[in-house]
């Protein structure tokens, strides 16, 4: 599991070995007596079962004669209670809530309209926002007190404020105002329809367009450019003389200006392939990692310490950085890069020093913003395992599959399915 892989104690090799043929038997033996017990209490679980679902029958029945089907019964509201709807309520859903929750907003705020009664009653992608007569259900109620929801998130209401909305649906939620929630659309989230979108679909080679200068291209990218230019009429700028080749290269490269003996030297080469030597020359040059290595660590959040509220440093990140340096240096081969930092400490290792540099990889999990301030454990491991989800999925997909941990993906083709399976 990714949030295990900090965890990590002394045994001793028997002990080691032994561990996990104890913890088997002892699932299995504690398996076995819930299972034994599980057997004499189902004839009497069910008899009670049987019993109460008898005896609540009759009610359940006289309270759905009472009721229209697929209807609630709702209670006429006082002259009194419109009267404080109008005076408290509907100015302060005007000016806080509008903008983001009614038909004329540019963008309703989790599919949820509080411009009609239809519209909170009918609720959002969370669920109904009140409940008449119930303020404690409420999530309306749950998100102006700030308590998981936020609303309005710039700005809490005042306690007098707020204090008006619980008494509103304290007395039922007395809404006079009409409205149509129909034509807010809920947009369905189809996973196999996205899944055939063209970024995911194999790459196929394209024909090279044809050109009018066929000298021109050197790669096959070469054409699809000069095609775009000879198309307006233009034609490509003369190439670059050598010390401006040469002072482009070591920018690329290694992210410095060449030295002067360095331009000179070049210069003097008069080999036909002076300029692929040059290349090979940077290419060995240990800035070379330095200078592309930092963008592997701008996706990878590389930071010296955990940010948020307590800010502790990180006093060994300097090895990660090393790492990374060291594999931009060596060519490694991308996918080896990648599994190497998800999974390097599940990786055999020929020797010790590779076991060492594996481990170090595995940084890449366990680097990051951490909410140290967090009291509930359950979720700042959640919150920790969503973190190296949102950085590994970027990093390599160029997606931010993370926003399903609440709901299904919205515009990408993952369900929170996906994203569980991963966190597991």
């Amino acid at each position: 599991m990714l949030h295990d892989r900090s965890i990590e104690t002394k045994k001793s090799p028997g002990e080691a070995n032994n561990r996990p043929a104890r913890r088997i038997f002892r699932e299995y033996n504690l398996g076995i007596e819930s299972l034994r017990r599980w057997n004499v209490l189902m004839p009497r679980f069910l008899a009670l079962s049987i019993a109460c679902l008898i005896a609540l029958a009759p009610a359940v029945s006289a309270r759905a004669a009472d009721q229209p089907a697929g209807k609630a019964k709702v209670k006429k509201p006082t002259a009194q209670q419109l009267a404080f709807f109008e005076k408290k309520i509907r100015p302060l859903l005007v000016a806080r809530c509008y903008s983001c929750h009614s038909a004329k907003a540019k963008a309703v705020k989790g599919s949820l309209l509080l411009d009609s009664r239809a519209g909170w009653t009918r609720g959002g992608e969370s669920g109904t926002a009140v409940v008449p007569g119930k303020p404690g259900e409420s999530l309306l109620i749950e998100a102006v007190r700030y308590r998981g929801l936020e609303m309005p998130p710039k700005e809490k209401l005042s306690e007098q404020e707020i204090a008006d909305l619980v008494r509103w649906v304290e007395m039922g939620a007395p809404d006079p105002r009409q409205g149509n929630t129909a034509s807010l659309i809920r947009r369905e989230i189809d996973i196999e329809k996205g899944r055939n979108f063209w970024a995911f679909q194999p790459p196929k080679a394209a024909p090279l367009p044809d050109v009018k200068n066929n000298k021109w291209p050197i790669s096959p990218i070469d054409h699809f450019i000069l095609a775009r230019i000879e198309a307006a009429d233009l034609v490509p700028v003369d190439d670059a003389d050598k010390i401006t080749l040469a002072r482009r290269l070591h920018f690329d490269l290694i992210g410095l200006p060449p030295t002067p003996a360095q331009l000179e030297t070049f210069l003097k080469d008069k080999r036909p392939d002076a300029l692929e030597h040059l290349v090979d020359g940077l290419l060995k040059s240990p800035h070379f990692g330095e200078r592309w290595g930092r963008h592997w660590l701008d996706v990878a959040r590389f930071a010296e310490s955990t940010g948020m509220e307590r800010n502790y440093t990180f006093p060994h990140a300097w090895r990660y950085r090393r790492y990374v340096i060291d594999a931009f240096n060596h060519d490694v081969p991308f996918d080896q890069f990648v599994r190497e930092q998800v999974a390097g400490d599940l990786i055999k290792a020929k020797s010790p020093e590779e076991r060492n540099r594996l481990k170090i990889a595995t940084a890449f999990l366990a680097m990051g913003p951490k909410s140290l301030n967090e009291r509930n454990k359950a979720l700042f491991q959640m919150d920790v395992v969503d973190e190296q989800i949102d950085v590994t999925t970027r990093a390599v997909m160029g997606l931010t599959v993370s926003c399903a941990r609440c709901h299904d993906h919205k515009f990408d083709p993952f369900p929170t399915e996906d994203y569980y399976a991963l966190a597991g």
